[in-house]
C-alpha cells in the first residue's frame, strides 16, 4: 500500500512539474544573428574594403522564403542616412543575407548599403551601438545591441 502511494505521489509530482515548466518564447521568424562592428585594419580609412569589413547578418529561421521589401536596419543614432531599405528581396527558408556598409554588388546572400566618403560612412560605432531590423509596417521585429571594445563583432 505504501508503494502505491509513493508512486502516485511521484506521477502527480511528475504531471505537475511538466505543467508547470515555463514556456520558452520563440524568437523572431527573421533575426539578426552578427554585427561586424569594426572592421578589419588599423587605422580604419573609410575604403570601400574596410567598410564592407563591417556588416551585419539577418537570418530567416523559418521553413518558408520571407519577402523583406520596405523592411529597414538601422543604428541607435537615429540618423536618417542610417537606415537601409531593402528592396525587392527575398529571404530563403533557413537563409542568411549579410548587409556591408560599403558598395559592390548584391547576390541571393550579400546586400550592400551602398555608403561611401572615407571614415564618416561608418554605420556601427566601433565600441556600443544597437541595431534594429523592422518590417515593411514598421513593427520591430529584432534588436541587437553591444557594449564592448575588446571584441570585433557581436553574435546575437
Amino acid at each position: 500500500m505504501r508503494t502505491r502511494s509513493l508512486l502516485a505521489a511521484a506521477a502527480v509530482a511528475v504531471s505537475v512539474a511538466a505543467v508547470s515548466q515555463p514556456a520558452h518564447a520563440a524568437g523572431p521568424a527573421v533575426r539578426i544573428t552578427k554585427i561586424y562592428y569594426d572592421s578589419p585594419g588599423s587605422p580604419d580609412n573609410g575604403s570601400n574594403k574596410s567598410l564592407n569589413g563591417e556588416y551585419i547578418q539577418i537570418k530567416n529561421t523559418t521553413k518558408k522564403a520571407v519577402s523583406l521589401k520596405g523592411w529597414t536596419v538601422r543604428d541607435d543614432t537615429k540618423r536618417s542616412d542610417h537606415v537601409y531599405t531593402f528592396g525587392r528581396f527575398t529571404l530563403g527558408a533557413g537563409k542568411t543575407v549579410t548587409l556591408r556598409t560599403g558598395r559592390g554588388k548584391n547576390t541571393s546572400t550579400t546586400l550592400y548599403w551602398g555608403r561611401s566618403g572615407g571614415t564618416l560612412a561608418y554605420i556601427w560605432n566601433q565600441t556600443k551601438d544597437k541595431a534594429f531590423l523592422r518590417n515593411a509596417s514598421g513593427k520591430l521585429v529584432d534588436s541587437c545591441a553591444y557594449n564592448s571594445s575588446r571584441q570585433d563583432y557581436k553574435i546575437c
